[in-house]
């Protein structure tokens, strides 16, 4: 059957920024896929073609979440997939890219990808990809290079490793141990994630901090600074230029850091970085009146940090926005009665693109065009599936958002539909909310006019696997 979706409206293709920034549509679909986005009227109806009335909302691409903590198996007291991809959907995401270390067993062979899958496909609301990962764990094992090629040729979206680890199931790796690795994914066309932070100067800070009894949220952040995230995206550039191997930062809280992979870049090295909404958002100022709320490593710094971020975000410094959701057992784990201890990370698949949207585009801090870019195209290029998610165009799964560009609301994590739910954002009057999510044509999320959400089954979401090598 045919779907026609219509009075609606798409972002433009507006490159020279002279026109508006939307404009009327129609998008017909055929099954899984788009079929054609026309203008209203240019295709005629078929006799049997089901039709739906978007009452002139905003329509797009699918949200990606390149990074996201589901914790399925093993840590589901914290999140499960069906919670998880029930949030993603209820935020317009369509695809969620799952780390490999933050599961039992962590996803680092063959037989441990498998594992995973075998628990988590029956849950799935949206489509998902997963991280392979190296870990020291992993590299204990003589046949580790063997375990890397099985997940790769399993079509993992990326390679994930650490600098600084706080699992003893995947432990970090130092520099030498990073650069054999970045060897062989280069070699096997796979780009690698790492979480970039100087394990050195991060725990000797922590130790003295803690052994003069410093237990405040911003003892916390003076523990993870802005050098650390600097010293060790520069350690990371030098091992790019040494062994040509495709490398993006996590989680981006510093703007210094930021102007290291810039400089990079325009160097010609494959380097790259994200950040997530709440180093947009959030400083230094808000983790000391909310204290473990917005606890997350890296930890959230500076104004003049927020500023360059959100300047990077617009100008293409930043390749795409996550969400790096982890939510923790909420209140036990946030409230444990020591920052130190205080479980570190924050739930936010449900509010990227709202929040991008809202804070972003609606603010006039990024255009239309580069919203899409950012948790769209430039996700689904990194993580090579740009054949078929990302863009509202004829071939590609129809995977859509539906903006009510009308609609303020207030976030309240009662209102969430995550495991745990608390945010950081509570309070906030965010301008647009997502009313509709459709994943490969199918309806998986709707909004009711109380405000309360309908979903899909659970297992009509599928794995995807990355198509497209990293050429060396």
């Amino acid at each position: 059957m045919r779907t026609r979706l219509v009075n609606l409206r798409v972002a433009a293709d507006d490159r020279a920024g002279h026109g508006p920034d939307t404009v009327p549509a129609e998008i017909l679909i055929e099954g899984e896929k788009i079929t054609a986005v026309t203008g209203p009227g240019e295709r005629a109806a078929e006799a049997d073609e089901r039709r739906i009335d978007l009452q002139g909302q905003l329509v797009l691409p699918g949200a990606i979440d390149g990074h996201v903590h589901f914790d399925d198996p093993g840590f589901t007291h914290r999140e499960n997939f069906e919670t998880g991809t029930r949030s993603a959907a209820a935020g317009g995401v369509t695809c969620i890219v799952d780390m490999p270390c933050t599961s039992l067993p962590p996803v680092t062979s063959r037989a441990n990808l498998d594992a995973k899958l075998a628990v988590i496909e029956p849950k799935a609301h949206v489509d998902f990809m997963l991280w392979g990962g190296v870990s020291a764990n992993a590299l204990e094992r003589e046949d580790w290079v063997t375990d890397l090629e099985d997940v790769v040729s399993e079509g993992v979206g990326a390679i994930k490793v650490y600098m600084l680890s706080g699992m003893d199931t995947f432990r970090d790796l130092e520099p030498a141990r990073i650069e054999a690795v970045l060897k062989e994914t280069r070699r096997l066309g796979v780009p690698v994630g790492v979480h970039a932070e100087d394990r050195e100067l991060v725990l000797g800070l922590t130790e003295r901090l803690m052994a003069r009894g410093r237990n405040g949220p911003l003892d916390y952040a003076a523990s993870r600074p802005a050098a650390g995230e600097v010293s060790a995206v520069s350690t990371l550039r030098d091992l790019c230029r040494r062994t040509g191997a495709r490398l993006h930062v996590v989680h981006v809280g510093s703007g210094e850091a930021l102007d290291v992979i810039t400089a990079a870049r325009e160097e010609g090295l494959p380097l790259s970085g994200e950040t997530c909404p709440q180093y947009l958002e959030f400083t230094e100022e808000d983790l000391a009146s909310q204290g473990a709320i917005l606890k997350t490593a890296p930890v959230v710094k500076t104004a003049a940090d927020r500023d360059r971020l959100w300047a990077g975000v617009a100008n293409g410094d930043i390749q795409h926005v996550a969400t790096d959701h982890a939510a923790g057992e909420w209140p036990d784990e946030k409230h444990t009665g020591s920052i130190w201890t205080d479980y570190g990370g924050v739930p936010g698949v449900e509010l990227l693109l709202p929040y991008l949207y809202s804070e972003g585009y609606r603010k006039g801090r990024i255009s239309l065009g580069r919203l899409v870019e950012v948790v769209c195209a430039a996700p689904a290029a990194f993580f090579g599936i740009e054949s078929r998610k990302g863009r509202l165009a004829p071939g590609y799964d129809a995977d859509l958002a539906v903006i009510d560009e009308d609609d303020s609301w207030t976030v309240k994590a009662t209102e969430m539909h995550n495991l745990n739910r608390y945010t950081p954002l509570e309070g906030k009057t965010l301008s647009g909310r997502v009313t509709s999510t459709f994943v490969r044509g199918q309806q998986v999320f709707s909004l009711g006019r109380d405000g309360s959400g309908s979903f899909g089954p659970a297992g009509s979401g599928r794995r995807v696997k990355r198509e497209s090598r990293v050429d060396p």
